[in-house]
């Protein structure tokens, strides 16, 4: 993690390191986050419930597609490997998404 990304992200607790492997996780759990008041105050929870959102969405499409319905699976394996980081104090970097939700003001 930047040393800007840290002072952004300022202190992070192990409650927002919980709530942001859940919502990386478990997409709806980061909708959630975000409709929470006390939550979506906390820069660390918000990062992650919108980089969960995006791979569900993502998730979802993939398995609409019928010859690509084998790749959903593993992207929530990906998902929850991101939680597993995200509960250890690494925030969520995945390439492509990452910049397009920065680029959306979304994070």
């Amino acid at each position: 993690m930047s040393d800007e990304f840290k002072k952004e992200m300022g202190g992070v607790s192990d409650d927002d390191k919980l709530w942001a492997a859940l919502s990386l996780a478990i997409p709806l759990i980061g909708i959630i986050m975000l409709l929470m008041e006390e939550k979506k105050e906390r820069p660390y929870i918000v990062h992650a419930a919108v980089h969960g959102i995006g791979l569900g969405v993502i998730m979802f499409a993939l398995g609409l597609i019928p010859f690509v319905q084998c790749v959903s699976p593993l992207l929530w394996f990906y998902m929850v490997y991101l939680g597993i980081q995200a509960y250890g104090g690494t925030a969520a970097f995945v390439p492509g998404l990452t910049d397009f939700l920065k680029g959306q003001g979304w994070i």
